[in-house]
């Protein structure tokens, strides 16, 4: 159980797939602007990041490692993630077509979020077992979006607070988000 709780700790705050690793910084600076944007894009990543580490791992254990053909391990595991994102894709189309509308280009980009594929290569390389596969693929998720809502808390507050002109927009989203990195970073010693 311990060890579960240190992979869970260290997913979310010590090696955070966004933070630590930099890892999906696409939707990370591009769906921040916003809280309910953010809290919508890390719930879709959350489910997709989740799933797509189980899947992949049963498809690699399973199919392409037995089969000898694990050198087409990325291109199976972007099929995968491929065909999540269409799921949750119509899922918010038919069940919550406002935050469809508000995710617009991003959700689709989930396809190619860096995060989602780098987890489910971790997970492999590392050679996990499925429940630690699960357990990881689910923190890093959480991680991830931890960070969005952090970031786009912050990004809010600098809407209505006085930014010097050089600064404003991506130059302090870039400074915002290196000085995270840097907080997140102080987790490193405790595990």
């Amino acid at each position: 159980m311990e060890h579960y709780l240190e992979l869970v700790i260290g997913a979310v705050f010590i090696n955070n797939i966004l933070l630590a690793k930099f890892l999906g910084n696409c939707p990370f600076l591009g769906v921040s602007k916003k809280m309910d944007t953010a809290v919508g894009m890390s719930g879709a990543v959350v489910f997709v990041l989740t799933l797509a580490g189980v899947i992949t791992w049963v498809v690699d254990r399973f199919l392409l490692t037995p089969m000898g053909i694990d050198y087409i391990r990325t291109l199976a595991f972007i099929l995968v993630i491929a065909s999540l994102v269409q799921f949750v894709e119509l899922f918010l189309r038919k069940s919550i077509p406002a935050l469809y509308k508000s995710l617009g280009i991003f959700l689709p980009l989930i396809t190619t979020n860096c995060a989602v594929l780098g987890v489910a290569i971790i997970n492999v390389q590392e050679e996990m077992t499925l429940l630690e596969a699960i357990v990881f693929s689910a923190a890093s998720a959480a991680g991830f979006g931890l960070a969005l809502v952090l970031f786009a808390g912050l990004r809010e507050r600098f809407e209505i607070i006085r930014v010097p002109a050089p600064l404003k927009g991506t130059g302090i989203g870039l400074v915002t988000a290196g000085l995270m990195a840097l907080s997140f970073f102080a987790f490193k010693g405790m595990i």
